[in-house]
């Protein structure tokens, strides 16, 4: 559709404007709900728009119209173009008004002119039908329920298909599609007043890019039997105890700490205070970024969103910076920041290619995408052995950290007891806090490409007015010294 695309944005573009870029978005999902053993819900929709965005003065401004498939042919598109010139008017009069209350003024470079087409990978592109994804739905919740103790199971099949395109008046002409599968199973078991759950891999349970090839049924089915019988033994274990201990995280919790303590105090635009006066600040400064030590000398985290598969891989961020592998985080040293190339100009702090929007409604702005830490050498059990007295915990419950994404407090759903370098005993309600910074210095083992696995976030908030979009985060088991660990009662 990119010579419809060009059209448009032609109607789009006013006559002052210095620059202006017309993005495409078309989102359609569908989803299947089922709970304890019944077909519950689902949800089917298509969604399709357009945002201009048009630069003067040193500032860019953005308006927004929708328009679907049904707009086809010249009779359509004359009724789309109508839509984008009024569009246009409006993104320049918002431009223009901005004029002089600017904190920086911007040119046409940080929207750079580039040309790519990407896709993410689909093994199996016919689409299974509602009534084989609704079924297995069913028997997922039905698996999940391997006692009578366990008095709810739910599962969640979601699949999303989205295609980006965008044009601009200085030669970017840009197409990506993804297909995303999110999965995600859940038991409550209860004996009396005592009430615990357990997922796979947390409340947010996998997402990942890929066809139909995602729906392993056998696999799932298994997954869920021991999911049910692990909120069953959870019953009968005890509560995690209160020490100051070794802490190792399975990879589906490593997923969360990435993500809190990492991807959103290192969101550049944070570092410059944009999100203070909503999602709050940040704990590194500026002055920080080349030097911090963030953690020890095993922390290596990349901005990676070249990864087959994982939730936030693409070739380009929405305002056409390609996209590429880049240390955050190297051997413990902070390298750059997550800022988009605004940011960028705005701080003179290097960054990556992470203007990200929701949808055609919203203006892209910097998100955290595809952030993981790297394999070290040591397998699992190297790691338990080298625990004298700790906790291994896996699946987030709960989560809380401040507003400069410092201090924090993490629950998990599972817990066992290290003792003297062996797995002990089941706990229940198992949870650890520390400061960012400090946590991270604490990491003293990373696994090895065998225990390295690839979850993400389907659901990362941010901006204002508020933006959802997804991220792809990938860890090894890790080992932590010294932190401090509770239980649900302390």
């Amino acid at each position: 559709m990119s010579m419809d695309l060009r059209r448009l944005l032609e109607a789009a573009t006013p006559p002052l404007a210095e620059w202006a870029g017309l993005r495409r978005v078309r989102l359609s999902g569908r989803a299947y709900h089922a709970k304890d053993g019944r077909f519950d819900r689902a949800f089917d929709g298509v969604d399709e728009g357009y945002m201009i965005e048009v630069l003067s003065g040193g500032q860019f401004g953005y308006a927004a119209f929708a328009g679907d498939a049904a707009f086809a042919g010249d009779a359509g598109l004359e009724g789309l173009a109508a839509r984008a010139g009024a569009a246009g008017e409006k993104a320049l009069v918002l431009a223009r008004s901005a004029g002089g209350r600017g904190l920086h003024r911007f040119g046409a470079s940080v929207r750079p002119a580039t040309r790519l087409r990407w896709e993410g990978p689909r093994g199996k592109r016919a689409p299974l039908g509602a009534d084989l994804l609704s079924s297995h739905a069913i028997d997922l919740t039905k698996a999940l329920k391997v006692s009578d103790k366990v008095v709810q199971a739910s599962a969640v099949l979601f699949l999303r298909d989205e295609e980006t395109e965008s044009v601009s008046t200085s030669g970017a002409e840009i197409f990506q599609r993804v297909q995303l599968l999110e999965f995600s199973i859940q038991a409550v078991a209860r004996d009396g007043n005592l009430v615990q759950r357990r997922s796979a891999n947390g409340p947010r349970g996998r997402i990942n890019q890929g066809g139909m090839e995602l729906i392993h049924i056998e696999a799932q089915l298994e997954d869920a039997r021991r999911t049910g019988a692990e909120a069953v033994e959870l019953l009968s274990a005890t509560d995690c105890p209160t020490m100051t201990g070794d802490l190792v995280l399975a990879p589906d919790q490593m997923n969360l700490q990435i993500h809190e303590s990492v991807g959103h105090p290192l969101e550049l635009d944070r570092i410059l205070g944009d999100e203070r006066n909503f999602a709050g600040w940040s704990f590194v400064r500026l002055e920080d970024i080349g030097s911090l030590r963030y953690g020890s000398d095993l922390m290596n985290i990349v901005f990676d969103p070249g990864i087959a598969g994982e939730a936030a891989s693409y070739g380009a961020d929405d305002i056409g910076n390609p996209a590429r592998r880049e240390y955050i985080v190297k051997e413990g040293i902070l390298m750059r920041a997550l800022g988009s190339l605004e940011s960028q100009e705005r701080s003179g702090r290097p960054g990556v290619a992470n203007q990200r929007a929701q949808g055609w409604w919203r203006a892209p702005i910097d998100r955290m995408a595809n952030l993981n830490l790297e394999p070290g050498k040591d397998g699992f059990d190297d790691i338990v052995a080298s625990v004298e007295r700790g906790v291994f915990m896996s699946s987030n419950r709960s989560w809380s950290i401040d507003d400069r994404r410092n201090k924090f407090q993490f629950g998990c759903e599972y817990g066992r007891l290290i003792e003297e370098g062996q797995l002990g005993k089941i706990v229940r309600n198992p949870n650890y806090r520390g400061l960012s910074s400090s946590f991270w210095n604490s990491l003293y083992k990373v696994g090895d490409p065998s225990t390295f696995e690839v979850f993400g976030t389907p659901n990362c908030g941010k901006g204002e007015p508020g933006q959802i979009v997804t991220t792809g985060h990938a860890s090894p088991v890790c080992a932590f010294r010294g932190v401090e660990i509770f239980g649900g009662e302390a």
